[in-house]
């Protein structure tokens, strides 16, 4: 995945929870508000167990009302940390479970390799942009979404580590290495996240897909080896250039979960943004993946 367009749209639409708890503004006609009663009435639009204004509440109960603790966010259906964290852990599960049995597969019959391998990579590229534009969030396509990655991330891994004996545990530990570094480096204001730089990081990424669709068609062709414009002298090159954007895309993706859980943003949200980080984090890990193939090749 050479670009990630769910942390777009949720930027554009968390802004509109930035005012998320504020009180709305009181008509001068009571009877506008939902749940008015005439004098004399229990309030109906009063929650249950609650009383209305004529309902008369004992000391015991006020007592008790007032020692419970203030609504927080997990109790108004607001976006969390521990939402991303946990949604992020869950679909992070479904693609290693799923990338561990690819590889065993794959393993086992080499020949399913490039199948498992296109349909994962097609499957799951089509689904991120059908799950970023679609209008409410849909769990099943982000699961189905996991599924295809995992069968992506097996075949090529377990491909590549044929091929280049311990690339696949390089990679690995350069991807999360760089997803701490870039998390520190974002939290601690050393690399900035700004309107500016995402319209300059969502045009470059969108250009660096279609050069990786026109070198996939490339390398179908033989060009470079197999490698497409990877096996040019300047392959590696491009490669880095790959592992910058995947790795500024994490640094947007941090951004874009502050400014969701701070605007108060849906719980909701929580399956989106746990999607969007996985799958740059992926996206980080074939990058990488494919540089240090290139520099054991050469």
């Amino acid at each position: 995945m050479a670009t990630n367009p769910v942390f777009n749209r949720i930027d554009k639409e968390t802004q509109g929870y930035a005012g998320f708890g504020n009180a709305p503004q009181q008509s001068q006609n009571p009877q506008q508000h939902p749940g008015y009663a005439p004098q004399g009435g229990p309030q109906q639009g009063a929650p249950m167990g609650y009383p209305g204004p004529s309902e008369t509440m004992s000391p015991q109960q006020l007592e008790q009302m007032y020692q419970q603790p203030p609504a927080g966010p997990a109790q108004t259906g607001r976006l969390t940390i521990d939402d991303v964290v946990m949604k992020s852990m869950m679909i992070f599960g479904i693609v290693l479970a799923f990338a561990a049995g690819s590889w065993f597969v794959v393993g086992a019959q080499p020949e399913l390799g490039m199948p498992i391998w296109m349909l994962g990579m097609f499957g799951s590229l089509g689904l991120s942009f059908a799950i970023a534009f679609k209008k409410t969030v849909s769990v099943p396509l982000i699961v189905v979404h996991a599924v295809l990655q995992g069968l992506f991330l097996g075949a090529v891994s377990v491909t590549f580590n044929s091929l280049y004996n311990g690339v696949v545990t390089t990679a690995v530990v350069a991807t999360m290495a760089t997803a701490a570094g870039m998390f520190l480096a974002w939290k601690i204001g050393f690399i900035k996240v700004t309107s500016k730089s995402r319209r300059i990081f969502g045009m470059a990424a969108m250009g660096y897909l279609v050069f990786l669709l026109v070198n996939l068609g490339a390398s179908f062709m033989g060009f470079g080896d197999g490698w497409g414009l990877f096996g040019s002298q300047f392959g590696w090159l491009i490669s880095i250039l790959g592992v910058g954007l995947a790795s500024y895309s994490l640094a947007v993706d941090f951004d874009s979960i502050d400014r969701g859980v701070k605007a108060g943003a849906p719980e909701q949200y929580s399956w989106l943004m746990g999607h969007g980080l996985i799958a740059s984090l992926v996206w980080l890990y074939i990058e990488f993946l494919r540089l240090f193939a290139i520099l054991q090749s050469d």
